[in-house]
């Protein structure tokens, strides 16, 4: 079960220095068990005291919508993007905004996707049916990409979103291991 508090978008109050609250980690993909609920806070230049205030006033709003705990980091703009932020990619290409109900990535004129790359050439004709069936569905059943919002954009290639990663590559697995896993960001 997801805890996606970005689709329920949280009446959450902050300061006009919050540019963003995201939430990111195991929480957003889809088939998962997290074990908490992973927040960042992005802000304006402000000090750092000012936003531990703030983050521990948005972190309260949010614990009392959710039963898992909640880990809030802090950034400003500017020390998001530092290299040494190891959070930074995985807010970046799989956050949600708990503001906008978007992709983080959108306020920076991107849309971030995961494509995946698979070959069945070795397996025999029934596992490529199987596959087809797995990604299009069969008998009045939705297949991964009707289901979870996804597109062939070529054969042997499939695209969908960044929450989707572990549950389609775990389907997928258990009929063919060759899968390649690309992260892109989409001018939008």
């Amino acid at each position: 079960m997801t805890q996606k508090l970005w689709q329920k978008k949280p009446k959450l109050n902050y300061s006009d220095e919050v540019i963003d609250i995201v939430q990111f980690g195991s929480s957003i993909f889809e088939d998962s068990r997290p074990n908490d609920i992973d927040i960042a806070v992005i802000f304006k230049k402000i000090p750092v005291k000012e936003q531990l205030i703030e983050r521990q006033k948005i972190k309260k709003q949010i614990e009392k919508i959710t039963e898992l705990p909640v880990h809030v980091e802090s950034f400003d703009f500017y020390s998001f993007f530092e290299r040494g932020n190891f959070a930074r990619e995985g807010i970046l290409f799989c956050g949600k905004s708990l503001i906008t109900a978007k992709n983080f990535a959108e306020n920076f004129g991107m849309t971030p996707k995961l494509r995946i790359y698979y070959a069945l050439e070795n397996l025999e004709k029934k596992d490529k049916v199987k596959f087809n069936y797995l990604l299009s569905g069969k008998g009045g059943n939705y297949g991964l990409l009707r289901k979870y919002g996804g597109k062939i954009i070529s054969p042997g290639v499939v695209e969908t979103f960044p929450e989707n990663e572990k549950l389609f590559i775990d389907k997928m697995k258990k009929i063919t291991d060759k899968i390649i896993i690309e992260r892109i960001f989409i001018g939008s």
